[in-house]
């Protein structure tokens, strides 16, 4: 990994990381859907720009229904349900809750044979869900978050995953830009009818105003070309090197703003931390017999 390529993965993780305070501040004015919905057509926008001027290609058409699918889970379910849930959560902890991602990814691959259960990889499952889970009981015992937005935030992360996984079983192989500029539009053209019937957005706040559209543009749009550029020149194992840092930014972005960080929270960092990094440990080779 160059210089260049570590200091664009810093920027992702941070990109990344300010969004859920983002969410929270345009929650404020925007409703769920409206938060979700704003944030695919600005993000659609940002892609759609480099589509055209990088000549990517678009997925073939035949692919509509895991399109659908992963439009579905991996941005209006989880988008709409960010907003819903960080009405009544802090931002901080929205973030360590988004660390059940990768968790939930790794036991529905279970679940369907893709990966072996082996000793590490179930001790990293449950030291993640320990984390977690240490993380709610501070949430809770301190006030500065509620059952429902827990719940409602942890569906979201296993949103993430079962996006994940369709994605990666039946959309190998296509162009990233043009996935990830398809995948937005659907979830725009998905969310319109609902965020239209719903409840309408309140008087507006420039403060707001700019989060949604910062988290739209950058947080989406910009976020997502960064991701697959970095996709294409280092290892997917280093790239998920951002689930590490997710939590810390959100931790750190929470504190920046005001939010109160329990001590039961950060604790939880580190737990969850740790068994996302055995997860990611690679096994070790068996040595070779030396020649005789």
């Amino acid at each position: 990994m160059t210089r260049q390529d570590a200091l664009q993965l810093f920027l992702l993780s941070a990109v990344w990381g300010i969004s859920f305070l983002l969410i929270k501040w345009s929650g404020e004015v925007f409703p769920p859907l409206w938060v979700a919905l704003l944030r695919c057509v600005s993000g659609a926008a940002v892609l759609w720009l480099a589509l055209r001027l990088g000549r990517h290609s678009l997925p073939p058409a035949s692919l509509w229904r895991p399109l659908l699918l992963v439009a579905f889970f991996n941005n209006v379910v989880p988008w709409t349900f960010f907003a819903w849930g960080e009405q009544s959560v802090s931002s901080n902890i929205a973030a360590i809750l988004n660390a059940t991602t990768p968790l939930f990814t790794l036991l529905i691959s279970l679940s369907v044979r893709e990966i072996a259960p082996t000793s590490r990889v179930i001790l990293g499952v449950l030291l993640g869900l320990g984390g977690v889970g240490l993380t709610v009981v501070g949430g809770l015992s301190g006030g500065h978050a509620s059952v429902l937005g827990v719940s409602v935030l942890t569906a979201a992360g296993l949103g993430y995953a079962l996006a994940t996984v369709v994605a990666k079983r039946t959309l190998g192989g296509q162009n990233p830009v043009g996935l990830a500029t398809t995948q937005l539009s659907l979830a725009g053209l998905l969310l319109l009818p609902a965020a239209l019937i719903g409840p309408a957005p309140s008087a507006l706040t420039s403060q707001a105003v700019l989060s949604l559209l910062f988290l739209g543009v950058f947080g989406s749009g910009f976020a997502y070309l960064l991701y697959y550029g970095l996709l294409a020149r280092v290892s997917s194992t280093q790239v998920t090197a951002v689930t590490y840092l997710l939590p810390v930014w959100g931790l750190f972005w929470g504190v920046v703003a005001g939010e109160r960080v329990g001590i039961l929270s950060v604790v939880g960092v580190g737990v969850i931390l740790a068994g996302l990094a055995l997860l990611n440990l690679r096994p070790r080779r068996p040595r070779q017999p030396a020649p005789v």
